[in-house]
């Protein structure tokens, strides 16, 4: 046997073994992607709930200047981690783990009030083919990004949170660059990995509709919570209680 031969071997082995110990432990990494118009800070309540049930939870602050840049923070993201990670994304941060997933050491996949994309879809078709209650995207001036108009981001995104927390989260969006909404994804990880889907149902940003239909093609578990588009943020309890159960079921 080569050289050359020998290492395609060790190679394949040490991808079984990454991919055997993903589904074969507990998982405690949850790492989690936002979504557009958003950062991460709205997940504070989620992460502190999840921090006490022991888990080791990573919130990935990606750029969204492209989805293979949001790919690429999540990798490095998920390159921290000591052991098997569940990947969790909330609206366009479902495009991204829908790519990021393939890695052998990511157990599971959380979709959380999230486009869902099968291979070759990108995220402005899936929104064209079931258009949701708000419609109030804008551009900036420079034509290259998108934005959330902040008089209209609580009813659109956060209806039923707070008017503080609504307004912060209106003031701390981050910016879309129109290439993350276009680019098409390739081979989805849901394809190959346990999958679990949260679909708010009086979201404004993403139809509900869209949601279940893109959860009951990816075969995921689903979970109906009445909230908006931010439930991770209104309904942080109850989103924590859907990552916990995946985490245990990723790991069985």
């Amino acid at each position: 046997m080569t050289n050359r031969t020998l290492s395609t071997v060790a190679l394949a082995l040490a991808i079984s073994a990454a991919a055997f110990t993903a589904q074969g432990a507990e998982i405690k990494n949850i790492v989690i992607v936002h979504g557009a118009l958003a950062d991460g800070s709205g997940w504070q309540k989620a992460t502190e709930i999840l921090e006490r049930r022991g888990f080791n939870v990573t919130i990935v602050q990606e750029p969204i200047t492209s989805l293979a840049d949001d790919v690429a923070a999540t990798n490095r993201v998920l390159d921290l981690q000591s052991g098997p990670s569940l990947l969790v994304g909330h609206s366009y941060g479902g495009m991204v783990i829908t790519e990021a997933g393939n890695r052998p050491d990511v157990a599971g996949l959380v979709y959380v009030a999230a486009f869902q994309p099968d291979k070759g879809e990108s995220l402005i078709g899936l929104a064209s083919s079931k258009p949701a209650g708000g419609m109030n995207i804008r551009e900036t001036k420079d034509g290259k990004y998108l934005y959330l108009d902040p008089a209209a981001f609580a009813a659109d995104f956060a209806a039923d949170l707070p008017k503080d927390e609504a307004a912060f989260m209106a003031k701390s969006q981050v910016f879309a660059a129109k290439e993350a909404f276009t680019a098409k994804v390739g081979d989805p990880a849901w394809r190959a990995k346990k999958s679990w889907t949260v679909v708010a149902t009086e979201d404004r940003s993403i139809n509900p509709d869209l949601e279940r239909d893109m959860a009951k093609r990816a075969g995921s578990k689903v979970t109906e919570i009445k909230a908006s588009h931010a439930v991770f943020a209104s309904r942080a309890q109850k989103v924590a209680e859907v990552i916990e159960e995946a985490a245990k079921e990723a790991g069985k």
